[in-house]
């Protein structure tokens, strides 16, 4: 079948040395050149299986949501219509489609701008379930994303306990970082990126409970989207040494990771790179830096 063409599975290793210290970086960048990342992991479980009666997917997010991509991807392969909702399209956005917005766009994803936000927004993407209809959730934030994060688990697992490493990725609904926690045999680190502490707990205890990921509070309060002159950078350093991370997350990943003085890690590499070029132009419009 077509969607065997897709490979989900075995991203290189690649060591990274930055300001000094040695890491090993997990590349899931390079699982596939449109649906790779944590998302690829997190939908690996759609890709893989039959789904008879299935005719569209309806998930809800930002306007530059890495997952939006990844879904559109999945549902062009599946042949499913694909039905996304946002509370904000800019208007610049809207002329000058870029990053996640345009590949999903020209994927044939709906994007549909609407006022609701929050928990309205969730229960009115919920009440149009149907059994023609997936609802998948913000960020891939549903329990089936374990089939594909358990594999990626049993990938590093060996690889981790052979180098004696701690696993280190930054969270979103943190949804990756739990399902790994849950099937290592190693300490897996986080740190939260969209709410604080709290938020995470939550949502661990949402998808089950249990062993958790150990939580690092960032540097300082970073709040989701905004733009931090220092954490550009900082990415703009990390990209000179060798690898593009994502824009959004990692600086705040490694800037954690260099606050607490972190070595002898494995750092997952969870993609999202086509985003950049949408903050590197948000960064120069309105910080005015230099790229």
């Amino acid at each position: 079948m077509e969607k065997d063409l897709w490979r989900i599975e075995n991203s290189p290793v690649t060591p990274f040395v930055f300001q000094n210290s040695f890491y090993h970086v997990k590349r899931d960048d390079f699982l596939n050149s449109d649906f790779n990342g944590n998302k690829a992991r997190k939908f690996y479980y759609f890709l893989k299986n039959n789904f008879p009666g299935i005719k569209r997917v309806i998930s809800f997010g930002s306007n530059q949501s890495n997952a939006m991509a990844s879904l559109s991807e999945l549902c062009k392969m599946k042949k499913w219509e694909f039905i996304y909702y946002t509370n904000h399209i800019p208007k610049y956005l809207r002329q000058n489609p870029e990053g996640n917005y345009l590949k999903a766009l020209q994927n044939g994803a709906n994007i549909i701008e609407t006022s609701l936000n929050g928990e309205r927004l969730i229960k009115f993407v919920k009440s149009l379930k149907d059994e023609e209809t997936l609802i998948i959730e913000e960020g891939g934030r549903v329990k089936e994303s374990e089939f594909g994060i358990k594999k990626l688990a049993e990938e590093v697992n060996e690889y981790a306990l052979r180098h004696n490493l701690k696993i280190f990725l930054p969270s979103g609904t943190g949804t990756t970082a739990y399902f790994l926690s849950k099937h290592v045999n190693v300490e897996v680190l986080t740190v939260p990126c969209v709410g604080d502490e709290n938020y995470l707990k939550k949502q661990f205890k949402w998808l089950g409970g249990g062993k958790i990921p150990t939580i690092l509070k960032p540097r300082k309060k970073y709040h989701f989207g905004k733009l931090y002159p220092e954490l550009y950078e900082l990415w703009k350093k990390l990209k000179k040494s060798g690898i593009e991370f994502d824009l959004l997350y990692d600086p705040i990943g490694w800037d954690t990771m260099l606050y607490y003085n972190l070595k002898d890690v494995l750092y997952i590499h969870q993609g999202g790179v086509l985003g950049n070029a949408s903050m590197i132009k948000r960064y120069e419009r309105k910080l005015k830096v230099k790229s």
